[in-house]
């Protein structure tokens, strides 16, 4: 029996001899590469953890003390050595286990961390709480340097370090990559702390942190420095005792220093050096890459897909954005730390001068934005409809109350499939429909999407297209940047009682189901103005009336329609079909629309049931 298939809780790695832990390290990134090989996930930030996991289980008392992982993406291995080695297999499918930390899931897991940058706020109310009642124990916040560019972790940062009597330890885990490459002054200063601060960022805290071979290294490399400008230790600026950096790779220096700093009282912080995909040469060639991988085999690496697949909605965009970025020199391309998975790896080739990757700092990049459109500029925000959540007052009160001309591209919206709740972008549609001066589009396939880009940049005004993760139906592009008229939807297929009112992604399958129903479908295009002549002559000419969205029921397009009834005085059977109210898990995208009754069977099934014996039935010939 290995080692690791002795661990079932960190209480078991407690009980190894220190010089067994770094044989269970090799077996532990062995066994991750292989469990992530064979289910997908998140892969690079994951290897470059393994022995940061160790360290940290086998020198505090978890789950007692507290761990908060940020992001929340390389905690596989915590989930290995908490008791769930042996639901590996089920990583990110459907009542399978979450590729994040999730409260319901392991009392190890502390906190819900799958939104970067909030750790530090977390555990130090963790800390503060355990002050409050009386507790003994630590509170720790596990950091990558790309979640540290946003604003929240310096808020946290400036109120833990007057808080001199609380047990709080933060580790920068700098890895020089969050998902993009780094961006930004704070990387650099990361780069030049690495050079010249190696030991006099210890000073005071020295013998009694550091290790013995530590110290002496450092003490090496101080001489080599000599003569450099040293830069002001920022995070002791802070109030924290810097320590730092140390190899995370390094057990033997690790596992020392943290057991010194759980002796220490007062905010500690650690900066400890990682390489993401360390121990697997591939990835660490191409940590991108290997950030979030399908499944693949080890031996041979991630191929590229030879055969021919739809396009996908992300690449409509980017596209797009490098075919209107020819035609407007005022085009600026923005993203939050999502090059990749916002489809801007060509427009930045192509356009380096009109390119801006703000770091995970969503509320700084909407409001970036809104000063670029004051200067005449015509500033593209791409950005993940989960993410915008986190920019809601700048949207708000830098762009829109100011109606400024910002176009935002909102991927990812409705259901995400493996990533889960936490990036499912289910509340856009409700809370973008609320804001006044926004045009609130759903595209409905992939040429709808490349006229709505262009309708939402001509627009002078704030501007939201909604696309969903993935491919479409595989409609034929046309290569013309042409408009849509703002506020019209269009009639897709003509029946009778029943018209069905589908917005963006739903309009597919409300045509299949329509088929069997005889219904009318309209696909309405846009949420915010809604085609209210249109809703309107639908009542005139149909008994019933049902909206289909993948979004959420509350406040959304179907409300938007039940509205418009209502102001017009119109009384009719209405039936608002899309996301209900709670959070729905990880799973296969098709799976969970069939599950809340989103795809063709589900809607005519729930139209059957709500309107009954004068539903047409009708038999459909899919031969």
């Amino acid at each position: 029996m290995n080692l690791l298939e002795t661990i079932d809780s960190p209480a078991d790695v407690r009980k190894l001899a220190r010089h067994q832990l770094t044989p269970l390290a090799h077996e532990l990134r062995h066994y991750l590469l292989d469990s992530v090989s064979k289910t997908g996930g998140h892969l690079s930030s994951n290897l470059g953890t393994v022995e940061l996991t160790v360290a940290l289980h086998y020198v505090f008392n978890t789950p007692h003390d507290r761990i908060v992982w940020d992001v929340g993406h390389q905690t596989y291995s915590h989930k290995i050595l908490t008791g769930r080695r042996d639901r590996m297999h089920t990583l990110r499918q459907l009542d399978g286990i979450s590729g994040f930390p999730k409260r319901d899931e392991s009392e190890y897991d502390t906190f819900g961390t799958a939104h970067s940058s909030t750790s530090i706020s977390a555990a130090l109310g963790m800390a503060q709480a355990a002050k409050i009642k009386g507790e003994q124990r630590h509170a720790i916040a596990v950091i990558g340097d790309g979640s540290m560019t946003a604003g929240m972790a310096f808020e946290a940062l400036n109120n833990a370090g007057v808080q001199e009597d609380l047990n709080l330890l933060v580790i920068l885990n700098d890895n020089d990559m969050s998902i993009s490459p780094p961006v930004g002054a704070l990387n650099r200063y990361l780069a030049r702390l690495m050079s010249g601060q190696f030991y006099a960022a210890a000073k005071n805290v020295g013998k009694s942190v550091l290790p013995a071979p530590v110290l002496e290294l450092a003490k090496r490399l101080e001489e080599h420095a000599k003569g450099m400008v040293v830069p002001a230790t920022m995070f002791e600026e802070f109030g924290f005792n810097y320590i730092g950096p140390i190899d995370g790779h390094d057990l033997e220096s690790l596992i020392p220093t943290l057991q010194n700093i759980k002796h220490l009282k007062g905010p500690q912080f650690l900066h400890v050096v990682t390489k993401k995909g360390q121990g697997y040469k591939l990835a660490e060639a191409e940590p991108i890459l290997y950030h979030g991988t399908g499944k693949f085999n080890p031996a041979e690496g991630i191929k590229p897909s030879t055969a021919p697949g739809k396009i996908t909605y992300t690449e409509v965009f980017g596209n797009w954005l490098c075919d209107m970025a020819a035609a407007d020199k005022r085009l600026v391309g923005i993203t939050p730390a999502m090059r990749e998975g916002s489809g801007m790896v060509r427009f930045e080739q192509q356009f380096p001068d009109r390119y801006f990757d703000v770091g995970i700092a969503e509320q700084h990049s909407v409001t970036f934005g809104a000063g670029l459109a004051c200067e005449g500029l015509k500033p593209v925000v791409a950005i993940y409809s989960t993410f915008l959540q986190r920019a809601y007052d700048q949207l708000i009160h830098d762009v829109a109350l100011q109606n400024l001309d910002v176009t935002f591209a909102l991927d990812r919206a409705g259901l995400v499939g493996a990533d889960g709740a936490t990036h499912a972008g289910n509340y856009d549609l409700a809370y973008l429909r609320c804001i006044p001066n926004m045009v609130v589009m759903a595209a409905s396939d992939e040429n709808e999407c490349r006229q709505m880009l262009t309708t939402g940049y001509q627009y002078n005004g704030p501007a939201a297209i909604r696309y969903p993760r993935g491919a479409g139906i595989g409609a034929a592009i046309d290569p013309a940047l042409t408009t849509i008229e703002i506020g019209k939807g269009e009639i897709k297929r003509q029946g009778q009682k029943i018209a069905i009112l589908a917005f963006g992604s739903m309009v597919a399958p409300s045509v299949k189901a329509a088929a069997s129903l005889d219904a009318t479908v309209a696909n309405m295009r846009f949420v915010k103005p809604l085609d209210e002549e249109l809703v309107k002559q639908l009542a005139a000419d149909h008994d019933y009336l049902v909206t289909v969205e993948e979004g959420c029921i509350m406040g959304g397009a179907g409300a938007a329609v039940a509205e418009a009834l209502a102001a017009a005085g119109i009384v009719k059977p209405l039936l608002m079909l899309g996301l209900p109210d709670k959070f729905i898990d990880h799973g296969d995208p098709a799976k969970l629309l069939a599950s809340v009754g989103l795809d063709a069977d589900g809607i005519a099934a729930s139209i059957r049931q709500r309107f009954g014996a004068d539903v047409p039935r009708l038999v459909v010939n899919n031969g």
